[in-house]
């Protein structure tokens, strides 16, 4: 009853804020006609080719921020022309003050959210939920990425084969973007009509302007808001084969093996099955030149999750995506070539991605060598996803893991449902997900898991509630569980109000309710829970950002678990209060400074954190990048303190030739671990990594050398 009357207010509150300031973020003309040319425009920056005079240009572009609704202060211009191969975006960002452009990046996959940059989504099969992401700075810095369920999922690791140039005038800043059709999946049609929209921010003004889908409760990634690209003709994918093989040289010496010698080759071949799916042989398969992950301090009892970097996987993260809670995923890559942080060798593997009609479908199988006490293993997955009504999904998803002596598989299938059109204007998701695993040695009860949700992404509203549940026998062993054997129930209430009183204010943020609440799935008694209240958050026109928050915290171990050396927390009940401090700097200035600080009772003591984390712009060329984390800890007069620091310099001498020297170290670990990497692209789609990987040892207050590694290697793509 109470769950349904606030539900009832909530939404109540939403209907009167949609008829206050409703706005559908459509305007006019909503489509650009292609222009098919001959001879292929030069590729520098310099939109002076008779095709760009010719071709059907856009500059209705309108602002999300700061001014909803109000048009653009710059002008900005877009067209499109295409060859039989080639798709070319003409991009024209007038400005009146060039001198100020914000443009701190060169590299590939760059933080394009600090800087000005223009990005252009393309919805290839015009099933408005599916597509690419690209991203251009004035210097011609590259990022993109794969949109997938209309924007609910980035996979920003995705790296296709396209290339811009770009130029910074008197007037502005110009770009040309070159996308081959080879890089993008898209039907057999003799007339294709793609969805397509464009954004652009301006920095020092934080303004942001999008042609469609402008208002605040839509993002660019929506793609069922976006325009529609229209004329192109006659265009196919010519490339259905490309051959990607690899060489590593080089040596590594460690202080237990001593001396050895890195040899390897490799390499990847992809077919295009058809215009919409894509099939990838992987032999070999090696990850010389992937950073080492951040080393972190556990000062929890639960697992720590790390990230994947490895771009294999990467490629189809977003697609293999099957999450019950935020930590209970039935699909984790990191299970697969890699044990307890070291490197497992793969023979080699398929992958099959794509779309037939409305239905995605992924699929991997991987076969892993063994390693000393473990055993050759076949990881495999396969996740299906049919779409349903305008943004909506109904999926499927198998694992198995097969070893000699073991084996687990796990199945599960989900629904999501979304709507944009809520009340008029508003988003609205909800939907549920159930799995059920299956193990050698484990019995075939309690072995399942679910969730149901809802959720309310607007701007000035934002609510979320979502019960799960993970049994305890539920195991899936590519996947990843935080916890076992539990219920979970979370709601969080947010307000985002935009004040006209306080012109300095962008918005402020007030959080009245955010409960994580955990509870054990057969004793009913209560593990974990954490409230959040958030008083006063504020973002201000100048691009600042603060928050205070106040938090009400629970935990019970069951088991005594050591926290740091020898310093053991004992099974019980511990309720502490924390307060937590936020700021950001705007993130467009040569100097930008995150820090997050908390203190309060931590289970039977107290503990102070502070996080700092800085970015400094030289140039174009160089940044450098530094984080310091510190803890104090107090239990009773037991105090210690941990110390984890990292920093990076990176130094473009163009997009497409780059250095890093990454450095960190933690005082528990006790070791500097460095990693220089040099990275070239000689050719689009082609890349040479020359890397340095070293260890030193700070056990002892000397610096000594423990391990080292130095490789090469080189990717080469080859089509017909």
């Amino acid at each position: 009853m109470l769950l349904r009357n606030a539900l009832l207010v909530l939404s109540i509150l939403i209907f009167l804020h949609s008829q206050v300031g409703a706005k559908n973020g459509h305007s006019y003309p909503d489509v650009i006609e292609a222009l098919k040319v001959e001879h292929s425009p030069i590729l520098d920056g310099i939109l002076n080719e008779p095709c760009w005079q010719k071709a059907h240009k856009i500059s209705n572009f309108t602002q999300r921020e700061l001014n909803e609704g109000q048009p653009a202060t710059e002008r900005t211009e877009v067209a499109v022309v295409y060859t039989k191969t080639d798709l070319y975006i003409g991009v024209w960002c007038y400005d009146s003050e060039p001198q100020k452009i914000i443009a701190k990046d060169m590299r590939r996959d760059f933080h394009y959210g600090a800087e000005d940059n223009f990005e252009i989504v393309l919805d290839t099969y015009h099933d408005r939920r599916n597509g690419y992401l690209f991203v251009i700075n004035p210097n011609g810095a590259r990022s993109d990425a794969l949109i997938g369920d209309d924007g609910k999922q980035i996979n920003r690791s995705w790296n296709g084969v396209w290339d811009v140039a770009t130029q910074i005038t008197n007037q502005g800043w110009f770009a040309e973007i070159v996308i081959p059709f080879s890089t993008l999946n898209f039907p057999e049609k003799q007339e294709q009509v793609w969805g397509i929209n464009f954004e652009r921010n301006v920095r020092r003004k934080k303004e942001q302007l999008l042609w469609q889908a402008w208002a605040r409760d839509y993002d660019l990634e929506m793609l069922s808001l976006a325009g529609e690209l229209r004329s192109l003709h006659g265009i196919k994918n010519p490339d259905p084969w490309e051959f990607k093989p690899y060489a590593t040289l080089g040596f590594q010496n460690e202080s237990e093996t001593g001396f050895d010698k890195v040899t390897r080759l490799g390499g990847d071949l992809n077919y295009r099955v058809t215009s919409n799916m894509k099939l990838n042989l992987t032999v070999h398969t090696d990850f010389a030149q992937v950073e080492a992950d951040r080393a972190k301090i556990n000062l929890s009892r639960f697992s720590l999750y790390f990230p994947e970097k490895r771009q294999f996987f990467l490629e189809g993260q977003s697609v293999f995506d099957f999450s019950i809670d935020r930590r209970a995923q039935v699909f984790y890559s990191r299970r697969i070539g890699l044990h307890e942080g070291e490197e497992v060798p793969i023979i080699g593997g398929l992958r099959l991605l794509g779309k037939a009609g409305k239905t995605n479908i992924g699929a991997l199988s991987i076969q892993t060598d063994a390693k000393d006490s473990l055993k050759s293993t076949n990881y495999s997955v396969i996740r299906i996803k049919q779409d349903v009504f305008k943004q909506s999904y109904v999926g499927v998803i198998a694992t198995t893991k097969n070893a000699k002596d073991t084996s687990n598989f796990v199945a599960g299938i989900d629904f999501g449902y979304a709507t944009s059109d809520f009340l008029g204007d508003k988003n609205l998701r909800i939907g549920a997900a159930f799995a059920g695993s299956k193990t050698d040695g484990l019995a075939n009860q309690e072995n399942l898991a679910y969730k149901v949700y809802l959720s309310l992404p607007n701007d000035f509203i934002e609510y979320d509630l979502a019960y799960r549940v993970v049994e305890k026998n539920f195991n899936p062993e590519i996947g990843f569980l935080r916890r076992e054997n539990y219920r979970h129930f979370y709601t969080e209430l947010q307000f985002n109000p935009r004040p006209v009183f306080a012109p300095w204010v962008r918005k402020f943020e007030f959080k009245p309710l955010d409960v994580d609440y955990y509870w054990n799935n057969e004793t009913g008694e209560l593990e974990s829970f954490e409230a959040e209240w958030r008083p006063l958050g504020l973002g201000t026109k100048s691009g600042e950002w603060f928050e205070y928050n106040i938090q009400r915290v629970f935990d019970r171990p069951d088991e005594a678990f050591t926290l740091h050396d020898t310093l053991e927390i004992k099974p019980g009940r511990y309720w502490n209060t924390r307060h937590e401090l936020q700021l950001f700097t705007f993130g467009g200035r040569r100097l930008f400074v995150v820090n997050k600080t908390s203190l309060g009772g931590y289970y039977n003591g107290k503990r102070t954190s502070s996080k700092i984390m800085m970015r400094f712009n030289v140039n174009k060329h160089l940044n450098l990048h530094g984080d310091y984390e510190w803890n104090h800890l107090d239990f009773k007069g037991n105090q210690f303190n941990t110390h984890e620091v990292g920093g990076r310099l990176e130094y473009a001498f163009n997009p497409k030739l780059i250095t890093s020297l990454y450095g960190q170290w933690n005082s528990d670990d006790k070791e500097i671990l460095l990693n220089f990497r040099l990275s070239w692209i000689p050719v689009i789609g082609s890349d040479f990594y020359f890397v340095i990987n070293q260890v030193l040892d700070t056990s002892d207050s000397k610096i000594k050398s423990q391990n080292i590694a130095v490789l090469s290697k080189i990717v080469w793509r080859f089509v017909p």
